[in-house]
């Protein structure tokens, strides 16, 4: 389409771009206005003149709009039609680009009005509600609706407030376990650290009947001598993370030297170049990969007394080490500590888990390509022949292998784990299943277990975090830096299985179901009996102070009111005829809170140091309540 040239010299020359400028990006709307603009602004054409002011002779004051209309309305024509070949000559890609520009930058105008009118008309109707609520509440006494424009506007700002709060909340905190969406925080202020972990019932009811001795756990644990933790790791029962905190989250005065990249730390005696630790993390698997008990209680002396290695050796003076094949057998003063010929004590330690829980973790693991082939299984001063422990695979490992298979293998050493590695094997014979009839071997397995498990100085539960940090620490007497986590959520409780796997896994594990409920009452009940000690301790002790408090109230009055008698001599003899039964009823009183004072003494160090028997308990609380009773006799007296 060809111009006039009268329109062409109007609008000049067409725009070029300048030397290096960038290509258009933008919307081509805005470019058309930018190109009508520029055009408009250079000398000569009809625009500029008009944007100039009125033509030469002609006042300001002169109507000029309606002459100037046709020029305007004639450039505008001709811009538009200027720009339309320009735009036909585009590229299809390019103009559909340019269109679908357009479009975009029309919906988010439309979006946002959109957006501006809703939250509008949002406020508007929160208003009228809290206005309504507002009358209702208060009735004659205030109306929201005749409220002025600044209260409107602080109501407003109140509500804005809040729905910036809840949307930031949401971002912050998404999920249901929120610590600050919890009701709890807000009913207890102080809530138990120990409360239920495992989210089951909080009252516990026993179903075993343990004595005081089997309940009170307290090591003299002495990490300047010879004593030294033995840690027994199960597979799968969450041992890596318990021997870590041993080893780097515990309140020592010299810690363990742990090194990046390193899996093994320094755990050394303070002052001393030898160990107060043997675990996976402080001295590496010595007495192989995952050793049970049949094999610690054999190794670990012979390893500390320097026959397989010097450097873990606690004295030099004494090297006559040799193995305890059965601790479980001790002595009522050595149930808490297996005891070497040199003198050493080995406190035994573990951590057991649900079986089911822990079966499926160890199905998992061996998926993944575990093997645990560097096991040696040593018992009785050998490992066990092909014949005697088969295995369940034929090639370097048994990974991608479905649960089916892995249930269906009979040398599985995963069903009832946890009963084999706390028993002692020797009893049995070893991994030789000709000894004896199954049913007769399993029932010594399972009560050597027990009575090794319950003999131990320490043992924990996967499912009981926190209650197995406080065990820990009221048994050792050492403290923990941080708190112990407790994760639910495992690879074991990732496997979704029905009901009739988990029974058979159960029944393949029939063994390590009844060990697991033996050792969690045996734990809770521990912990319930610590606990009630613990309470106890801390009643006796304020009881204490407050007989402390009475006893120095009673010592100045006293010693005021004598010193009030020695300076008026005269009127006391007038007013008391005999002097003498003050200061002898004030002596004795004295003597006896000082009595009841350094009894109670004493019977705080008698409970430290030794353990009484329940006709002990009789006698001492007969002799508090005698001195107690005394205490409050000599007060009605002076009275």
């Amino acid at each position: 389409m060809a111009l006039p040239a009268c329109a062409a010299r109007a609008l000049g020359p067409p725009l070029q771009p300048e030397h290096g400028a960038p290509a258009r990006t933008t919307c081509p709307r805005r470019h058309s206005r930018v190109e009508a603009e520029l055009a408009a602004s250079r000398p000569g054409s009809v625009s500029a003149s008009v944007r100039a002011g009125p033509p030469r002779g002609v006042s300001h004051g002169f109507n000029s709009r309606q002459l100037l209309d046709e020029p305007l309305k004639a450039s505008a024509s001709l811009a538009g039609a200027l720009r339309a070949p320009l735009f036909a000559l585009l590229p299809r890609g390019r103009r559909r680009r340019m269109n679908d520009l357009r479009r975009r930058w029309d919906l988010g105008s439309l979006c946002r009005a959109l957006l501006t009118r809703g939250l509008a008309a949002l406020g508007h109707s929160l208003k009228h509600v809290l206005s309504a609520i507002f009358s209702k509440i208060f009735g004659p006494l205030a109306s929201v609706g005749n409220m002025d424009e600044k209260s409107n506007k602080l109501l407003l700002a109140l509500v804005m407030f809040f729905l910036f709060a809840v949307i930031v909340l949401q971002y912050v905190c998404p999920g249901t376990e929120c610590q600050l969406l919890r009701l709890q925080a807000f009913s207890s202020p102080l809530p138990d650290p120990y409360r239920s972990e495992d989210e089951s019932s909080a009252r516990f009811v026993p179903r075993y009947n343990f004595s005081r001795g089997d309940l009170l756990r307290k090591v003299d644990f002495d990490i300047n001598g010879d004593d030294l933790i033995v840690f027994l790791h199960i597979q799968k029962t969450g041992g890596t993370t318990f021997g870590r905190h041993l080893v780097r989250n515990i309140q020592l005065e010299q810690p363990c030297e742990c090194r990046v990249g390193q899996k093994k730390c320094t755990c050394h005696r303070p002052g001393k170049r030898e160990t107060w630790l043997f675990s996976r993390f402080s001295t590496g698997w010595s007495c192989g990969l995952h050793a049970d008990w049949t094999e610690l209680t054999s190794c670990v002396p012979a390893v500390v007394d320097g026959k397989r290695d010097a450097r873990l050796r606690p004295s030099s003076k004494d090297r006559r080490g040799s193995p305890n094949t059965n601790p479980g057998a001790n002595s009522p003063s050595t149930k808490t500590r297996n005891t070497s010929k040199s003198g050493k004590n080995f406190h035994y330690i573990t951590i057991l888990r649900d079986p089911v829980s822990r079966y499926l973790s160890e199905w998992r693991h061996v998926q993944r390509g575990a093997t645990w082939k560097a096991s040696l299984h040593v018992c009785d001063g050998r490992p066990p022949t092909s014949e005697e422990l088969p295995s369940c695979y034929t090639g370097d490992d048994w990974s991608g292998c479905p649960l089916k298979e892995f249930m269906d293998c009979p040398y599985n050493l995963a069903n009832n784990r946890q009963v084999r590695m706390l028993s002692d094997l020797t009893l049995v014979g070893c991994y030789n299943l000709s000894v004896m009839p199954e049913k007769q071997r399993n029932k010594v397995l399972l009560e050597s277990a027990k009575s090794n498990l319950k003999h131990m100085a320490f043992f924990g539960l996967t499912e009981f975090q926190r209650k197995t940090q406080y065990l820990f620490e009221k048994t050792f007497n050492m403290n923990f830096i941080s708190p112990f986590t407790q994760y639910n959520t495992t690879r074991a409780s990732s496997v979704e299985i029905n009901e009739d796997i988990q029974k058979r896994i159960e029944r393949l594990n029939f063994l390590d179901m009844e060990l697991y409920s033996y050792a969690k009452d045996l734990f809770l009940q521990r912990y319930q009996f610590m606990r009630q000690k613990e309470h106890q301790e801390a009643r006796r002790k304020r009881q204490e102070q407050r007989k402390f408090l009475k006893g120095r109230f009673l010592q100045t009055h006293f010693q005021s009111q004598s010193q009030s008698q020695s300076q008026n001599p005269s009127q006391n003899q007038s007013q008391n005829p005999n002097p003498n039964a003050n200061q002898s009823l004030t002596q004795n009183l004295i003597q006896n809170l000082t009595q009841n004072s350094s009894q109670n003494l004493s019977q705080k160090e008698n409970r430290s140091n030794q353990k009484q028997s329940p006709g002990h308990k009789q006698n001492d609380s007969s002799s508090g309540s005698s001195g107690t009773n005394d205490y409050i006799g000599s007060v009605e007296k002076w009275r």
